[in-house]
């Protein structure tokens, strides 16, 4: 049987950062990718000319190890601004630091009851927390709406230790400030985004794929942590001095030889979306928008963004292009391929971007895995997984590994830093 140093289960950026840690050490690893490509969710495909990612990722990476690999390539920067689309209008984001555009009424309405917002007391699930954060009004007006949306579960069962500065913080000069006037600071959590100037968010770690050895074709079926043997679909075996595992723990677990009830239990638990990309090429530029958050309730999408904007080498010269995000818990979708296409014409026509005059095509794909999802009581189950995968010498790393809502220079540091302890 042939044995191998560091054995790298998936050739995501997080498998890609264990190998880059491993050749630093001067040690050797191999990486085993089920599918043809390497990448994960930072791969992408092109249709007619038209380049599209596996769902919107722009960099504002800070850590320098992170920028040392991604500023190899050459790269556009962008202004991190986004807007927000609901019931024919447009406003600037974070939607409840403007509001300038709603009438009046609306606008008193809704500041009266972030006055009135509940203060202190149990805010242990999401819900609580919105409400608390900005009132009941706005809070259901535009975040629990989005909620159900982008991670398919009500708030009131999803925690809050994923938040961090994802969600602005509700201030009341700002909220006052917004809905007296449109000239309203960009207040998101970073003030630039870069994207590569060409091939699509995955030039930034083609350097790592090219210098890393990667088999593909190698789908995991059986791991033996005693043994230290991997066993895969081709008929193929390999043993490792060390194992580094990218792959979402629910698959991980019952993979493994002499797993816990209790463990398998508690993997079962770990619940996260999927994602159907709706990815539309048009016959002219339709926005210049990077992206955008949709709250309508009849549009599918919680978000879009312009691949075409992202880069002008995304799309033939004279067109446009968007890519919508439909999310589902679990890794089913809960809609038809024909019903998403259909509800992304009229969300177009909605939201006065197209007409089907404008329409090259209508492209429809799924990833099986999108985001975690942060269940009450997630995180002690998830401890419980990875504690015994520990024991066993398996390192988890990446969003899926870490069970964790990872960013893609956070998943590359969680590889680099799995290979390297």
């Amino acid at each position: 049987m042939e044995q191998v140093d560091i054995l790298i289960l998936g050739a995501g950026i997080a498998g890609l950062g264990a190998a880059l840690r491993a050749r630093e050490l001067g040690r050797d690893a191999v990486i085993v990718e089920e599918r043809a490509s390497a990448g994960g969710l930072l791969d992408n495909f092109t249709i007619d000319g038209f380049r599209f990612d596996h769902a919107v990722h722009l960099s504002f990476a800070s850590e320098p190890k992170v920028r040392e690999i991604f500023d190899r390539t050459p790269y556009l920067t962008h202004p991190a601004d986004s807007t927000c689309f609901e019931d024919g209008r447009w406003l600037k984001h974070p939607v409840q630091n403007n509001l300038y555009p709603l009438p009046a009424e609306e606008r008193v309405a809704l500041l009266k009851s972030f006055l009135a917002r509940p203060e202190g007391g149990d805010v242990a699930d999401y819900e609580a927390w919105l409400r608390h954060q900005y009132g009941d009004m706005i809070a259901e007006r535009y975040p629990l709406r989005y909620t159900d949306k982008y991670w398919a579960t009500p708030a009131r069962q999803l925690s809050t230790t994923w938040i961090g500065n994802r969600m602005r913080r509700a201030e009341l000069d700002e909220i006052a400030f917004g809905m007296m006037t449109a000239d309203t600071p960009n207040t998101y959590y970073t003030k630039e985004m870069r994207y590569p100037a060409a091939g699509g968010y995955k030039a930034f770690i083609a350097p790592l794929i090219d210098a890393a050895t990667i088999r593909y074709g190698y789908r995991v079926t059986a791991i033996d942590p005693v043994r230290r043997v991997v066993e895969f679909a081709n008929g193929q075996a390999l043993q490792y001095q060390q194992l580094v595992s990218t792959l979402p723990l629910p698959l991980l677990v019952p993979m493994c030889a002499g797993a816990p009830e209790s463990v398998q239990q508690a993997a079962d638990t770990l619940e996260a979306t999927s994602i159907d990309l709706l990815s539309v090429g048009f016959k002219r530029e339709v926005t210049r928008e990077l992206w955008f958050y949709i709250y309508d309730g009849d549009i599918a999408a919680s978000r879009a963004y312009s691949p075409s904007v992202k880069s002008p080498e995304n799309a033939p010269a004279g067109c446009g292009s968007l890519q919508f995000e439909v999310y589902s818990r679990g890794r089913a979708s809960r809609y038809t391929p024909e019903a998403l296409r259909e509800n992304t014409v009229y969300a177009l026509k909605k939201m006065g971007l197209a007409t089907e005059d404008d329409i090259l095509f209508v492209d429809h794909r799924r990833l099986a895995w999108g985001n975690v999802i942060f269940d009450l009581g997630m995180e002690e189950r998830r401890a419980a997984v990875r504690d015994w995968l520990r024991e066993q010498g398996v390192r988890t790393c990446g969003r899926f590994g870490e069970w964790d809502y990872l960013w893609s220079n956070q998943s590359l540091l969680s590889g680099y830093n799995a290979a390297g302890t």
